[in-house]
């Protein structure tokens, strides 16, 4: 298994409010975490930075532990992990009047085995490509994703909505946070793509299954798609994590 990563300020934005942070226990047990933080103008690096270096302080500890085939172990191990990132940032926005409001997306996958499992909150995303299919794992926590569900609007139409930038669930924003636990498989010659909506805001799933495939090199992956998102604008910070199983 590889894991390869970026993140970009992109051409707008004069700060990078996204984080990631990554870790391989062994070839068949992995993690990648990523954020795109939110609130005035440091709250949100600090949301971001401080909910990813939590994980990742109760995942370097617990992980390893855990049995590879306890799937109801791991999930409440990832649970925890997102629920004190969620405490811990919390908690410093009600300390410090500067970082009131701040709060950030997560996306917390692992890999163990053949099994993807994810905890989700707000609208970064997960894909799963195999071959020529992309599946998007989550599901946006959004007003237009809302939309969307009551049949208001289409897909297509949700990725230029004027309202698309809100969210709702984030990390940190309130003293409790709902979030989903999805799972897929993970197969051979598969792609786990964690991305910020910096990405996602301009492509189609089919636009991205495209753009994917174009790079021959894998390890390419990351930084090739950080590149076309700032050729298409740019507009939003852009951070871009896979996970390849070989």
């Amino acid at each position: 298994m590889q894991i390869f990563y970026e993140t970009d300020v992109g051409l707008i934005r004069r700060n990078n409010q996204d984080y990631c942070l990554c870790g391989k226990i062994s070839d068949t047990l992995a993690w990648a975490a990523v954020c795109d933080g939110m609130g005035g103008a440091n709250g949100g690096n600090i949301a971001s930075l401080e909910a990813c270096k939590e994980i990742e302080r109760i995942l370097k500890k617990e992980l390893e532990k855990l049995s590879g085939n306890d799937d109801e172990s791991l999930k409440a191990l990832m649970k925890k992990a997102v629920a004190d990132a969620n405490a811990k940032v919390f908690k410093m926005s009600c300390e410090n009047e500067e970082l009131e409001g701040m709060g950030t997306t997560v996306e917390l996958v692992v890999i163990s085995g053949d099994t993807l499992h994810v905890v989700h909150a707000g609208d970064s995303r997960v894909y799963r490509i195999s071959g020529e299919k992309i599946f998007q794992v989550t599901t946006d926590h959004s007003l237009v994703q809302q939309l969307v569900d009551l049949g208001q609007i289409t897909q297509e139409e949700a990725r230029f909505h004027p309202s698309k930038n809100y969210i709702t669930r984030a990390l940190g924003v309130e003293e409790e946070l709902e979030t989903d636990y999805l799972t897929a498989p993970f197969e051979s010659g598969d792609i786990i793509l964690i991305c910020t909506d910096g990405l996602s805001n301009y492509f189609s799933s089919d636009e991205l299954l495209a753009a994917v495939h174009s790079f021959k090199d894998k390890e390419e992956l990351a930084q090739g798609l950080v590149e076309i998102a700032k050729d298409c604008g740019g507009s939003d910070n852009i951070t871009v994590a896979v996970l390849i199983k070989e």
